[in-house]
């Protein structure tokens, strides 16, 4: 297993890959060199066999915040390719990978907990696609993984509108499967991972496969398509003046 830098932690215990985005001070959101670190621990643990779940959780009080606006200090292309090769480690996973969002998920936050196969959501949290008030355009699959969760009208709500999803709304429209109080969602999502990893890893793998090229077929057309409308969006005066608005508040 590689050895994650500070801001990825990971715990290996009874065939379970705990993997915790540690940027409390950010509300881990992430800077391109975390998102590679991230990338690089999925993948890792894709071919330990030893690992038959993965679960996926934040430090403090939020999940993740989607990019960390501060340290956009790379190509746009370069943040797009660490973006997306973790979505794609997490869909293409051969073991069942868990979501267990313990606080906001926001931008490239909420597109990782639509990519996980299982998402539980404590009550505290929410889900939020704020592209459009920066100037850009959802990322990390978003287009499509939220669509295939809730519907193509509901999605371009959240989408275009940028509008909080709170949890008790997430789980009645099916963003979540479920909603559970802040202090009981480590302890189901636990229970939930045992379940999973006594189970033949073999038969989970082609389940998962199955569900995902019946869901989300031609996935890397969308993974492409955001990242070239992103790359475009990220270049523009819109995206620059935004983001030094947001910075200054």
């Amino acid at each position: 297993m590689i050895e994650p830098d500070p801001s990825i932690r990971t715990k290996h215990e009874n065939a379970v890959l705990t993997i915790t985005m540690s940027r409390p001070a950010r509300l881990n959101a992430v800077d391109p060199d975390t998102l590679r670190q991230l990338g690089a621990v999925l993948r890792s643990a894709c071919a330990d066999e030893s690992t038959r779940v993965i679960v996926l959780v934040g430090a403090g009080r939020a999940f993740c915040t989607g990019a960390d606006l501060t340290s956009l200090n790379e190509p746009p292309a370069a943040i797009m390719d660490a973006a997306n090769e973790v979505i794609r480690t997490i869909i293409g996973a051969p073991v069942p990978v868990i979501a267990a969002v313990n606080g906001p998920a926001a931008g490239f936050g909420a597109s990782l907990a639509c990519a996980a196969d299982l998402a539980f959501a404590a009550q505290s949290a929410y889900f939020l696609l704020p592209f459009t008030t920066i100037g850009l355009m959802p990322d990390g699959g978003a287009t499509r993984l939220v669509s295939a969760a809730i519907g193509r009208t509901r999605a371009a709500e959240m989408a275009l509108l940028g509008e909080r999803v709170p949890a008790a709304d997430a789980v009645k429209i099916g963003l979540v499967s479920r909603v559970l109080p802040d202090d009981a969602l480590a302890t189901y999502v636990e229970a939930v991972a045992r379940r999973l990893a006594d189970r033949p890893r073999r038969a989970l793998e082609l389940t998962k496969k199955a569900l995902a090229e019946s869901a989300l077929g031609a996935f890397d057309d969308v993974l492409e398509r955001e990242r070239d409308g992103q790359i475009e969006l990220m270049g523009t005066p819109d995206f620059e003046r935004r983001v030094a608005a947001v910075l200054r508040t």
